[in-house]
This record gives C-alpha cells, sequence and structure tokens, in this order.
C-alpha cells in the first residue's frame, strides 16, 4: 500500500492541470458546426502521448511518478473522449449525419494517426529504438 497515495496525488494534480489546458481550448475555440476544439484536443492529446510512451520507455530511465502524472494525469485530463461521444450524439440527434459520421471516424483515425506520429517522430528525433531501454 506505500506509494498509493503519491500515486492518486499526481494523477490527481496531473489530471487537474490537462483538464485546464481543456477548458481553455474549449473556451478560446467555441464550437460551432464542427466541434473543432474538441477535435484538435484530442489528436494533439495522442500526439502528446506517442511522445511520451518513447520518451519515459525507451529514452529516458524516468522517475515511477513520471508516467502516471504526464500520461494519465496530464494528458487524461487533457483529453475528452466523453466529450467527443457527446458531440457525435448531438449531431446525430440534429440530424447532420454527414458531419456526424465524419467526426466520428475522422477523430479516431486522426488520434491513432496522431500517435504514431508522435512515435514515430520522437523516436527519429531522438534516435531512440524500440525495445532499446525497456
Amino acid at each position: 500500500m506505500r506509494g498509493d497515495g503519491s500515486l492518486l496525488a499526481v494523477v490527481a494534480i496531473g489530471g487537474g492541470i490537462g483538464a485546464l489546458a481543456r477548458y481553455g481550448i474549449a473556451h478560446a475555440m467555441p464550437t460551432r458546426e464542427i466541434p473543432w476544439a474538441t477535435l484538435i484536443t484530442n489528436v494533439t492529446g495522442c500526439l502528446l502521448i506517442g511522445i511520451l510512451m518513447v520518451l519515459i520507455t525507451e529514452v529516458w530511465t524516468a522517475h515511477r511518478l513520471l508516467r502516471p502524472f504526464l500520461g494519465v494525469g496530464v494528458l487524461g485530463g487533457f483529453t475528452t473522449f466523453s466529450t467527443y461521444a457527446v458531440e457525435v450524439r448531438g449531431l446525430l440527434a440534429s440530424g447532420n449525419y454527414p458531419i456526424a459520421f465524419g467526426y466520428l471516424f475522422g477523430t479516431v483515425i486522426a488520434a491513432l494517426a496522431a500517435v504514431l506520429v508522435g512515435v514515430w517522430g520522437a523516436r527519429l528525433i531522438t534516435g531512440a529504438v524500440a525495445g532499446k531501454g525497456s
């Protein structure tokens, strides 16, 4: 049980930081027909998680709380796939089917592509090789 309090604390603090960043983006980019703020937030968060995972698993010897703080906390609080689901539902309810389905599938494809770009880019820039340092 030792250490669980620090783990919970770093995830909570990181989550608060990430949620505040998301809130700022959402208010800077009000939703019109397409929820751009959520799309940009989720794709950016996925890019950053790809970069982070390479850095803390293949490049650095990271402190045990860094991954929970940045990955689960900050980036978990920053990305918002629950809001994405609600927005898809809203687009469907309003009868805006082409945008709803474009947003539904486009977000998933863009988010997965962003993770891959983050991983590949981080490995290219750092010279890391998959599995090195694991």
